[in-house]
C-alpha cells in the first residue's frame, strides 16, 4: 500500500513526469495535491497499471484531488535545453497553474531544480511510494498517450498509437525507412544499427 504522505504537517504536492525515454513527442509533467490522509486500493506506479486502469484512475485523481495541473516540454524545447531540464522545467510548469500552493513537493527520481523556494525531496521510485507521486504519473502518462495517439493520426507510418513514441523496433524501422519528423527529438541518439534475428 503506497503512502498518503511524507509528513502529516504541510501540503505536499506530487509530481512526476513521462516520455524521458521516447524518441518522439513532447515530455509531460503532473501536479498534484491529495486530500489528507488519502487512501486509493488501485493507485500505483503508472508503469505497473494497465491502460484501463489509467483512464479510470485519472477520472477518480481529477474528482478527488484537492488541485493538479500537466505541462509538457516539446521535442524543440528539450532539444534546446536536455531531456533532463526538459523534465524539470515542465515539472516547474506544471507547480505554477496548481491552484492551491504547495509547502513541501515530492519529486519522482533523484534529480530535481528547487521551486521558488519550496522545500522537496527527490524520492528513487517514489511513483511506487506515494500516493501523490504516483498520481502524478498516471496524469503524466494519460494525457501523453492522448498526445501520441493524435499525433499518430498525422504519421501513422511511425505507429505512435502503439509505441507512444519510445524506441521499440518498429519505430526504429520506421525511422529508418521515413526518416524523422518535427516530432522527432534531433538531439537523441537513434542508435538505428538494429539487430534482427531470423
Amino acid at each position: 500500500m503506497l503512502k498518503s504522505s511524507f509528513t502529516d504537517d504541510y501540503i505536499e504536492a506530487g509530481c512526476d513526469e513521462a516520455g524521458r525515454g521516447c524518441l518522439a513527442g513532447p515530455v509531460f509533467a503532473a501536479a498534484v495535491i491529495l486530500p489528507a490522509g488519502y487512501q486509493n486500493q488501485l493507485l500505483n506506479d503508472s508503469k505497473k497499471l494497465n491502460g484501463a486502469t489509467r483512464y479510470k484512475l485519472r477520472i477518480e485523481i481529477e474528482k478527488d484531488a484537492l488541485a493538479w495541473a500537466i505541462a509538457s516540454y516539446s521535442p524543440a524545447e528539450i532539444d534546446a535545453v536536455n531531456i533532463l531540464n526538459a523534465s524539470i522545467f515542465s515539472m516547474h510548469l506544471a507547480l505554477d497553474q496548481l491552484k492551491i500552493q504547495p509547502e513541501l513537493l515530492l519529486i519522482d527520481g533523484n534529480r530535481f531544480k528547487p521551486y521558488n523556494n519550496v522545500p522537496h525531496h527527490c524520492i528513487v521510485k517514489g511513483d511506487g511510494k506515494f500516493l501523490s507521486i504516483a498520481a502524478a504519473s498516471i496524469l503524466a502518462k494519460t494525457y501523453r498517450d492522448d498526445y501520441m495517439i493524435k499525433a499518430h493520426e498525422s504519421h501513422p507510418q511511425y505507429y505512435w498509437n502503439t509505441n507512444k513514441g519510445y524506441p521499440t523496433m518498429q519505430h526504429k524501422l520506421a525511422i529508418q525507412e521515413h526518416g524523422i519528423t518535427p516530432y522527432h527529438r534531433k538531439t537523441f541518439n537513434y542508435n538505428l544499427q538494429l539487430k534482427l534475428d531470423f
